[in-house]
């Protein structure tokens, strides 16, 4: 299969203000994860929008559709967190990227997914919002008077019904206190380099990531994305194609200082609230992405940590909201509580174990 094949499903472009905002309905999902893990980690903000950018456009010609290109959340949330080193990270990154690109090539994701309960991948997506909700806490603590002014924000824009734009409003207000203090920033053009990364990034804790990452991949990058635009735009894009495309575009950025990235469900189902209907919305999406990465490198050394730790709270909340969407809320709780206790990774593997354990009682 040719990943790169243009116009697969589609060759229809729109430009209109509706794929305008359909662009910036995916951003909510994009932009908060991005400027956190730019903050604080040693990742470069220029090389993180230049991936985002890239792949909005490569995908959106292949498909001919508002696809998705969001970060890997399980991935971003743990090295936000520093649970992941920056290395450990990339590492995660690249064999995630092998074992999609694997899996989608062979056609092999429906048969992994019956495996997977829905109960285990709302039960990693609620251990992650946990570790984020701490990471978040933890920072607005540090300047109260700042998240004060970031909980402002996010409440006026839930009370004129904008809540999920209610991240970017909080940014848009950071990067304004961030620009008041350092001025406008010179345009910077990101360096190109490869990095692979050490040997160091090799752990225990970067594989129970890569593992728990894919149990939310196969779920909702893969098969709840699938479905979507299907709904959507009537598109028979099947879950295994996705895997694949996931899976080249890892192999291809994170040696490049990228972050892991996906498709989702969130950021299709963004696109089409605010608008979108054609790829017309990634080309958009990407040309915004990419002049941010020129001219944003300055701001996010001043942005406030305070208003980033509510960002992340809100960000956590919404993740917690999903899994708790679940068919077995006790089996999908235990698995949250146990991800925050020991790692995401050894909830994945001990939650499948009691999910057939659960199954095979219940069939009997």
């Amino acid at each position: 299969m040719d990943v790169f094949a243009r116009g697969q499903y589609s060759n229809r472009l729109d430009f209109s203000r509706n794929e305008l905002t359909g662009a910036l309905g995916d951003s909510v999902t994009v932009l908060p994860v991005v400027v956190a893990a730019a903050a604080l980690t040693d990742l470069s903000l220029s090389r993180l929008l230049l991936g985002f950018a890239v792949f909005q456009v490569v995908w959106g010609l292949h498909y001919g559709l508002p696809i998705s290109v969001e970060p890997m959340k399980a991935l971003a949330a743990l090295v936000i967190a520093g649970s992941l080193t920056t290395s450990e990270l990339a590492f995660a990154g690249l064999l995630a990227g092998g074992i999609l690109l694997a899996v989608g090539a062979t056609g092999t994701l429906a048969r992994i997914e019956r495996y997977v309960g829905q109960p285990v991948i709302r039960g990693v997506q609620l251990a992650v919002g946990l570790v984020l909700l701490e990471t978040g806490v933890r920072l607005s603590l540090d300047g109260v008077w700042y998240a004060l002014l970031a909980l402002a924000v996010v409440g006026i824009s839930v009370a004129i019904g904008q809540r999920r734009a209610s991240t970017l409003a909080v940014l848009a207000v950071g990067i304004g206190i961030g620009l008041g203090q350092t001025g406008l920033p010179d345009p910077h053009l990101p360096t190109a380099a490869l990095a692979l990364p050490s040997t160091a990034g090799l752990s225990s804790d970067s594989i129970g990531a890569t593992v728990a990452q894919l149990a939310m991949t196969v779920g909702n990058a893969a098969v709840a994305t699938s479905l979507l635009l299907s709904d959507y735009y009537d598109a028979d894009v099947s879950a295994d194609d996705l895997a694949s495309s996931m899976g080249a575009m890892n192999l291809l950025a994170v040696p490049l200082g990228a972050m892991p990235m996906c498709h989702g469900s969130g950021g299709v189902a963004g696109k089409y609230a605010f608008g979108a209907r054609t790829a017309g919305a990634n080309l958009i999406l990407g040309i915004l992405y990419a002049l941010a990465a020129v001219v944003a490198v300055g701001a996010i050394a001043a942005f406030p940590l305070a208003m980033l730790g509510v960002v992340l709270a809100v960000i956590a909340v919404e993740l917690g909201r999903a899994g708790l969407e679940t068919d077995s809320l006790s089996l999908t709780v235990g698995i949250g509580v146990l991800g925050v206790v020991t790692n995401v990774g050894v909830a994945f593997v001990v939650g499948i174990a009691a999910y057939l354990l659960r199954k095979r009682f219940r069939d009997d």
